[in-house]
């Protein structure tokens, strides 16, 4: 049985403006928990939890990383084994569905749990595995060692790869629901613009009503100017940062970055 990508995780200053962005555009719903904790925003989807963290001393702001829900941790920590390259740390108990951050052997990091873990909390527990209609359906990665990494997430999760379209060099692997992308990274991609590192790209949504769903961010926007998204793709260099962006995303009908600048790449499902 695969493993289950259930959570994605964002470091923000602005971790309750993006709850409030994430909840009135999407529909997500927000933890219980969170609501009167303080340390962190929850919302999901119905299957995916994401996870909006403030930012501390000597952490960027940014898609920091994904999670899933394993069978057997133990079993999964085995495999690991088996990669070089790739290893794994037990994490604090207070973290709430990281029981184990585990890297792959490009040094992408990703959280581990299993369902009986003490210290799943909050939306992770209330998610009911129904996705709402507007969802996360893709999370990607940029990562230099895209065919070796795809191996070691198939291996290890036993996410089922699916064949990319003609003339995609990407790697998509998924569980059934959520699709993990490997985008194939180059330096010289960006050599027209501003020089991304490798790690955590973009979030895919699908939606229902690729229109309405942009109606609705335009409403949130004038009854809360402080959600308006960040413009992606204005100027020449954004403009060709917006192409590089349609070709690692071909599957994405509309792109936009949250009030954080965490790019969003839409399509209707």
């Amino acid at each position: 049985m695969s493993a289950k990508i259930k959570h994605v995780a964002i470091i923000s200053q602005q971790y309750a403006l993006l709850g409030a962005f994430y909840e009135t555009v999407f529909g997500m719903s927000v933890a219980q928990k969170s609501r009167r904790s303080g340390r962190a925003v929850t919302v999901g989807d119905g299957y995916v939890g994401l996870n909006i963290n403030p930012r501390k001393a000597g952490r960027p702001a940014a898609l920091d990383h994904f999670g899933v829900e394993v069978d057997e941790v133990e079993e999964t920590l085995e495999r690991i084994g088996r990669h070089k390259g790739a290893d794994y740390v037990r994490r604090p108990s207070t973290r709430p569905f990281a029981g184990i951050t585990a890297n792959d052997p490009d040094g992408n990091p990703f959280d581990i749990s299993q369902r009986k873990m003490e210290n799943r909390a909050g939306v992770y527990v209330e998610n009911s595995g129904e996705q709402h209609p507007r969802h996360i359906s893709h999370v990607a990665i940029r990562t230099i060692r895209a065919d070796e990494t795809a191996r070691f997430y198939a291996d290890v999760l036993n996410l089922e790869e699916r064949n990319a379209p003609h003339g995609d060099k990407n790697h998509y692997l998924t569980d059934g629901k959520v699709t993990l992308v490997l985008i194939p990274y180059s330096i010289r991609d960006y050599a027209g613009t501003n020089v991304l590192p490798t790690g955590m790209d973009h979030i895919g949504v699908t939606v229902d009503d690729l229109e309405a769903c942009k109606r609705d961010i335009e409403e949130a926007v004038d009854i809360n100017p402080a959600m308006s998204p960040i413009p992606f793709g204005r100027g020449k260099e954004g403009g060709m940062r917006r192409e590089l962006a349609a070709r690692q995303a071909p599957y994405a009908q509309h792109f936009l970055s949250d009030p954080d600048y965490t790019l969003l790449a839409l399509r209707q499902g």
